[in-house]
Order: C-alpha cells, then structure tokens, then sequence
C-alpha cells in the first residue's frame, strides 16, 4: 500500500468509524427528494466522496497574487500555526497560534507528511503573540508572547479593562490595561465550553455587540452529522450569548454546524458569518455559506441543509427542521470558509467600502482542490449587492498533484486600511495595501 493511501486510510478510520457503512449511506440516499424542481444542488451521493489533501509546499520565492493596485508583503513570520488575527483598541495585532491535538493527527503529520512540508498537525502551540509597528511603517517592531498555556485558544476580544479568550473548552477572562504587551494576572474561566472526545470543530470564535453589553461564541459541531449523538451537540453548532461577566448564557441561533467569521455589517446591528458545511455527499456536496444570523433561527444542521435538502443519514427530523432558513451566499463545498472581516476604512478603492473579505482555508474532502483564496463580497445598505470575487490568490501551485503554497485562514482590517491574512500552515502573516493613485 502506498503512503499516500495508507495516509487516507488511517484518516478514513479516525474521522468516520462512527459514521455507520457507506453502503447503508448509498441506500438511504435512493429515498431522497429535492425540495422543488427549479433546484440546482445535486442529489448526495451524485459523486463518491474523495479524501484528496493538499500538499504544502511553502512560498519560498512565490508571493501571494491581489488585483491590480494592490501590493502583497510579509507583516510577520517565524510563527506555528497562526490561525486566528485580532486588532486591539490601541492598535497592536494579537495572533493566536493554535491547532488541533488530536495524537493520531499529529501521528500521521509526522509520518506522511513531513515537518518540511507542513506543520499542519503539529501539537497546538498554545499560546497568543502580540506584534506592535510602534513606527508606523508597516515592520512590527515589537513581538511579545502576549499569553501563554492556553487550551487551543480562538477568539480574542478586548472589552472595557478586560481581555477575553475562547479555548476550546472554555471562555477566559483576564485583566487588562491598554499597550500593555503581556498579562501575568490570573484569569478567571467564566463560561465552560463543550469540548471532549468528540471535539471535531475545536474553534471557539468572539464578537460583542457595539455597546458591548453581549459577547457572542461560535461553536462549531463535535461531528460531522452527529454521528456521535445529538446529546454531544449541546450547545454546540451554535452561536451563543452571554453577559461580559458570562452570566446568562443562551443560544442565539443555532443549527450552524461550524460558525467561525463573525462580524457586523457596516453601518447596521446584524451579525453575519461564514459557515463550514457538511462532508461525504460528495464533491459538490455541501456548500460552505455566508449569511446573516437571525436572533433564534435555526439553519439546519444537522437535519437538512440550504433549506429544505434533507440529509439521508440523519433520521428523526424534530419539527424544527422545517423552518430551516436559507443562507444568503453560497461559497462552494468544502473551501473551508473561515476568516471574515468587514471592510471599515478608504484605504482601498470605493467598490472595497463595507464589503466582506473572507478566507478560504481550502478543501480536503472533494477530487479537485476547492478554496485556498480569499474572497471579496460587496455590500451596500447592509446588505451583499454583487457575488464573490477573488481577491487574494496565487495559493495553489499545482491543481494535478494537489500541490499548495500555503492555506489562508484569520482576516483582520488594520487602522489604517490595510488588511493582513494568517497563512497558517506557511506560519506567515500577509499584508495587502493599495499603492495606485
């Protein structure tokens, strides 16, 4: 057995053995029904489910490819596996530096795919490290360990004199005074957060409100169907609320299977986020979406999808299931969606103003590698006015041999209109300005 099909076969036993045969999988879907004749997303199953991972390469002398007017430079490198971004008050970036610690991950990193060519599953870092351009001139003078023995730490956010953030089992809460570079005070867990055996999806992303009176927590799904049980997804593939002291927790919305982006449309009081669908339906099957957040609506997972698509491996469908709501785009299957930030400043030309960039982390579960760019979506009034452009590209080398520079993930606008992208398997912070007159 070659390595390559011993390294889809072991990931085949890790991620699926609960899933049941995919024999049963194929029978339940011969029973399945569109929802209405003028459907466009295809029946499950319509292509076999491909395991198909890409191989990083690194840049070495490559850059990153934005549209004309733009240039592309390192902001900072010499990171493990900087996933997530966060702009503080005063300024400085706050860079989490996390992943996965599932052991047989990382057994079969070491083994398959080799420390030269990916990080990827290497054990979580753990930590958040705070980089500052004290000069203002685009070089982070300053780099510190801003906090350190974490638990797979996510979501930052600063609130009044507090500094928050979301491991994968629990929101911590910590003094803080503005510009200060490191915390040693104590912090307080305020709010636990599923985690455990079955933690498939172990982000945990932070937004608040624009008075800062709710803190809202993406969590994603434990599975991918809730194979494991629906009593393992409490609170999960949700979007939560709580108070900034963590009382009164509540779902604000909820069949979300991985919420990760959060942010505000410009100018209103709606909360949108890009979501991770479902795998193993096949290639085009199912897509990862951006869409408002309804207070209380529920999307779906893990009962159907887009709607009313029902998904033959979950029986039971609750009552719920047929209210499901529609996402408002579509971002294709599989690119793992998962940064988003809202264009705030003028930097950029007009067509950029309060419109969305979002990252695509890219796929694993679909023939022909999908994702790996950055996306731009135009809003006006709040709302999207056009469909999702490429704007940061350039991350597949070779689509035949599956070949991959590096995999964007966290997105952050800077004060003065740049935009930075965490490559975290490339263990580089990209910056993106807009240099033509």
């Amino acid at each position: 057995m070659s390595r390559r099909n011993s390294l889809a076969l072991l990931v085949t036993l890790l991620l699926f053995a609960s899933c049941g045969s995919q024999k049963k999988a194929r029978e339940a879907a011969a029973h399945y029904k569109k929802t209405s004749p003028s459907d466009t997303l295809p029946a499950p199953y319509a292509t076999k489910s491909s395991m198909n991972f890409s191989n990083v390469v690194g840049w070495k002398d490559a850059m990153p490819k934005a549209p004309a007017g733009f240039n592309v430079t390192i902001y900072a490198d010499a990171f493990q596996n900087p996933r997530w971004l966060y702009v503080t008050p005063n300024g400085d970036i706050l860079v989490a530096e996390s992943n996965s610690n599932h052991p047989l991950l990382e057994r079969i990193g070491a083994l398959f795919i080799g420390a030269t060519k990916s990080n990827s599953m290497k054990h979580s870092a753990d930590r958040i490290t705070l980089l500052r351009d004290a000069n203002h001139d685009g070089v982070p003078e300053v780099r510190e360990t801003f906090l350190s023995h974490l638990n797979q730490p996510f979501g930052m956010l600063v609130l009044g004199n507090w500094f928050y953030v979301a491991n994968t089992d629990g929101l911590w809460r910590f003094p803080y005074t503005p510009g200060q570079t490191k915390i040693s005070e104590k912090g307080t867990k305020i709010v636990d957060l599923p985690a455990g055996k079955h933690n498939r999806h172990w982000t945990r992303n932070l937004i608040a409100n624009a008075d800062g009176s709710k803190i809202y927590i993406a969590v994603g799904s434990g599975s991918n169907v809730a194979e494991h049980g629906i009593a393992n997804e409490l609170l999960r593939a949700d979007i939560l609320e709580i108070n900034p002291d963590g009382t009164d927790l509540r779902v604000y919305a909820s069949g979300l299977r991985n919420p990760v982006g959060m942010g505000w449309a410009v100018g209103t009081k709606t909360l949108w986020t890009v979501v991770n669908e479902r795998d193993e339906l096949g290639d085009e099957l199912v897509p990862d979406y951006f869409t408002h957040v309804e207070e209380e609506g529920f999307y779906g997972w893990p009962y159907v999808y887009y709607g009313q698509h029902e998904d033959p491996r979950v029986k039971d469908k609750p009552v719920m299931a047929k209210g499901a709501l529609v996402p408002d785009i579509n971002l294709h299957p599989h690119t793992a969606s998962l940064g988003l930030a809202f264009y705030t400043q003028k930097a950029f030309p007009e067509k950029y103003h309060n419109g969305a960039f979002i990252a695509q982390h890219g796929s694993w579960n679909r023939s022909t590698l999908s994702g790996y760019k950055v996306l731009f979506v135009p809003f006006q009034n709040g709302k999207p006015s056009g469909k999702p452009e490429d704007f940061l590209t350039g991350f597949i080398v070779d689509l035949e041999k599956e070949k991959v520079h590096g995999r964007p993930v966290g997105v952050v606008v800077l004060p003065d209109g740049s935009l930075l992208i965490a490559d975290d398997v490339a263990n580089t912070i990209w910056q993106v300005r807009y240099a033509a007159k």
